[in-house]
């Protein structure tokens, strides 16, 4: 039976279920643009100005894809991902250093950012994430860096080794294409009415920002309101797992499991 890179007994599958992961994905995108290249990178080959819900789909999907796909699924989105970044090069222009897509230590930061974003925002708004499921966490996503061509040596594979990575990377920057890159995730084109509604999972994922990402962006935290924004995203978080059905891929993960 193939259960797919992780498996229904994984920590991923767990994780990447649950509401909360929007708010991780935010906190991902805004402390993954501080990496110059990569953010030059993305405002020079990507379409986000123009379709920025395009892209969060893109990127959603892929990630419903490798975790909860069969390994055959996840292998070609793996697959695709690498074929578009060997195509994508440049010069930052707020450094005037070259980048690929295909870079390793691009690929790593964009790998270790996301998976220390949708822990931190699970175990801030979800619910308990013991240490040790932590460490099982990090080294379960080695495989979707695999996927993206990084060697599961280059990855961290604990929770403690992932920190000591993101607190070692040098040379995070507000350049002028990550503040715009911002505005769009913090003001996406929407309906007027709707952007109260936006306002939740963007405060939320700003209040699990790094120090580095609220020194960077210019952003103050009121520290008594954690509380209060804590308790509020939990329920909220409880309430759409009880309203909303599962995801399309997680319905068809079980669906093709209960199959077998």
């Amino acid at each position: 039976m193939d259960v797919g890179l992780f498996g229904p007994d994984s920590v991923a599958w767990r994780l990447h279920a649950d509401p909360t992961m929007l708010v991780g994905g935010l906190r991902a995108l805004l402390v993954q643009a501080l990496e110059p290249r990569a953010m030059a990178a993305v405002d020079q080959h990507s379409d986000y100005r123009t379709d920025p819900w395009g892209r969060l789909r893109r990127t959603t999907e892929f990630v419903m894809t490798t975790t909860y796909g069969d390994t055959r699924s996840a292998e070609a989105a793996g697959e695709l991902v690498r074929r578009i970044h060997s195509h994508i090069e440049g010069v930052d222009p707020a450094t005037g250093r070259g980048y690929r897509a295909d870079d390793p230590d691009l690929l790593l930061w964009i790998h270790a950012v996301e998976v220390h974003s949708f822990a931190a925002a699970y175990r801030r708004y979800a619910g308990s994430l013991s240490d040790a499921d932590a460490d099982r966490y990090v080294a379960e996503m080695v495989r979707a860096a695999e996927l993206v061509g990084l060697p599961a040596d280059a990855v961290p594979h604990t929770m403690g080794d992932l920190r000591d990575y993101l607190r070692g990377v040098p040379d995070l920057q507000m350049t002028p294409a990550a503040r715009e890159g911002a505005r769009t995730i913090v003001a996406p084109p929407m309906p007027l009415a709707y952007r109260p509604l936006w306002g939740v999972p963007v405060t939320a994922a700003v209040a699990i920002f790094p120090r580095v990402a609220k020194r960077l962006y210019g952003l103050w935290w009121f520290p008594p309101a954690t509380p209060a924004l804590r308790v509020s995203i939990f329920g909220l978080g409880r309430v759409l797992n009880v309203v909303l059905p599962e995801p399309p891929s997680v319905r068809a993960a079980r669906a093709r499991l209960a199959a077998a």
